[in-house]
């Protein structure tokens, strides 16, 4: 089975709010409030895909959802390269693809 491989990184600098704000939108945020009383969940782009993470910045996803990423990533000035690859069957488990 074939997935797609995006190696990104979003040019921030020393701007740490412009890196986490990123961060937040694309793969989530465990939060919580009231020190801890109260934990909760910001969605992001990566809770709506299957995905397996391999070191920052580096993503294995299903050829389906290649559209949506790059175009997020695009959105917020990201470089970024992808590459076909053929998923192994830790990748399939990760991303809970059916293992043929």
């Amino acid at each position: 089975m074939k997935g797609v491989l995006i190696a990104f990184t979003v040019p921030t600098g020393k701007d740490r709010t412009r890196a986490s704000a990123f961060a937040k939108a694309f793969y989530g945020q465990e939060t919580s409030s009231h020190h801890g009383k109260y934990r909760y969940r910001r969605r992001g782009l990566m809770d709506e895909i299957s995905y397996n993470k391999l070191i920052r910045g580096v993503i294995i996803i299903r050829t389906d959802d290649v559209g949506r990423v790059t175009e997020f990533l695009e959105q917020h000035s990201a470089e970024y390269h992808v590459r076909v690859v053929e998923l192994t069957e830790r990748d399939r488990e990760v991303m809970e693809l059916s293992v043929e």
